[in-house]
C-alpha cells in the first residue's frame, strides 16, 4: 500500500516479478506481517537489491520463503542473511531456504549475522551460533542432514556466522562489501524486551537503508544510527493505546515517528503490521505522520522501493 510516493521510492511488484531496476538500489518487502496469521501476511522478511540482483536477505519468517520464490531473487546472489533476532517471526523460514540453497549452484561461502544469547528469568534466546547448531550440527541439529553448511568439508560452500555480542547501543561492523566494493553493514543492539535485537543499517553505493527491527523505542543511540537514511524500515505492530506489555517489546506509532523525525530520515516505510495495528491503519499511520514530516509509506508483501 503506497500513501504517496515519493521521488526516490517506486511502486510496488506483482507476484512473479523482481524487483524492477536493472541498476541502482531498492528494497523488497518479503513478509510485511507479525507473528499471528490472522494479519493474512507473510511474517518479516526483506531484500536489498543492487543493480537487479538480491544482495542481502533481513529476517525469514513464516511465508518468507514463498514471496522469496516470487520475488526471483537467487540464493547464490546472497552477500549476507541478516538476523535481527530469534523470534519465530523473523527466523523460522532459514532451514527452509538453505534446503532450497542446495540446488542453487552457490559457489562462495555465505556470512550470517545474529544477535548474542540473552533472555531473563523466564526465557533464554541462545545466540546465532547455539541456534545455527542447534538446527544444522552432525549429530545432534534437528536438520543435521543440512550439516554441510557448518562443515569446511561439505558439499557445499559453508556459512559464516557471525554473532553480535555488543552492548545496548553499541554498534560493530559485520559486512564490508560482501564480496563487492561500495557495500557495508553495521549492526545496533537494540532494546525489544528480554530479546536480543540487532538493527541493521546498509550503505550501498551512496544509499543508506536502516532496518529498525522490533524495538521498543528506548535505545538512544538508534537515533545517529539511522541519521539520513534514505529509507529507514519501521515496524508498527501494536497501535497507540497498546498496555504496558505490548510497549515493553514495541513503540507506538507516535514513537516511530518521533525517532524517524530525530534522525532526519528521508522516507520511511512501515512494516511487520499484526491485526491489531491493522485494525486503524489510517489513524496509525496519522500519529506517524503528526511527528514526522517526511513520506510515510505502508508494506504489502512483495512491494518494492527504488532508491534511485
Amino acid at each position: 500500500m503506497l500513501l504517496g510516493l515519493y521521488p526516490v521510492l517506486g511502486s510496488a511488484t506483482v507476484p512473479g516479478q523482481s524487483c524492477p531496476a536493472e541498476s541502482g538500489i531498492s528494497v523488497q518487502v518479503l513478509g510485511s506481517g507479525g507473528p499471528i496469521a490472522d494479519d493474512a501476511r507473510a511474517s518479516s522478511g526483506y531484500l536489498v537489491w543492487r543493480n537487479g540482483k538480491a544482495r542481502l536477505l533481513v529476517d525469514l519468517g513464516g511465508g518468507a520463503i514463498l514471496r522469496f520464490a516470487q520475488s526471483g531473487a537467487s540464493f547464490a546472489d546472497l552477500d549476507a542473511i541478516l538476523l535481527s533476532h530469534l523470534h519465530a517471526d523473523h527466523s523460522a523460514g532459514l532451514p527452509a531456504l538453505l534446503k532450497s540453497g542446495y540446488f542453487a549452484h552457490r559457489t562462495r561461502s555465505l556470512p550470517v549475522v545474529g544477535p548474542a544469547a540473552g533472555g531473563n528469568t523466564k526465557v533464554h534466546f541462545p545466540s546465532l551460533d547455539e541456534y545455527m547448531k542447534s538446527l544444522l550440527q552432525t549429530g545432534s541439529g534437528a536438520y543435521q542432514y543440512l550439516g554441510d553448511y557448518l562443515s569446511e568439508e561439505g558439499g557445499m560452500p559453508p556459512l559464516k556466522l557471525t554473532t553480535v555480542a555488543n552492548k545496548l547501543g553499541d554498534k560493530t561492523s559485520v559486512v564490508t562489501e560482501g564480496g563487492q566494493a561500495g557495500l557495508s553493514v553495521q549492526a545496533m543492539v537494540v532494546s525489544h524486551g528480554p530479546v536480543p535485537t540487532l538493527a541493521y543499517r546498509i550503505e550501498v553505493d551512496d544509499k543508506v537503508v536502516v532496518f529498525a527491527g522490533d524495538q521498543d523505542g528506548r535505545t538512544d543511540a538508534f537515533v545517529d544510527f539511522a541519521r539520513d537514511a534514505n529509507l529507514l524500515v519501521l515496524h508498527m505492530p501494536i497501535h497507540e493505546a497498546a498496555g504496558a506489555a505490548a510497549r515493553a517489546l514495541h513503540a507506538p506509532p507516535s514513537k516511530l515517528g518521533e525517532v524517524a523525525d530525530a534522525a532526519e530520515a528521508k522516507s520511511v516505510l512501515l512494516s511487520h503490521f499484526m491485526a491489531r495495528s491493522l485494525a486503524d491503519l489510517p489513524g496509525n499511520v496519522a500519529l506517524v505522520k503528526s511527528r514526522f514530516a517526511g513520506v510515510v509509506e505502508v508494506a504489502e508483501d512483495l512491494d518494492c522501493f527504488s532508491l534511485d
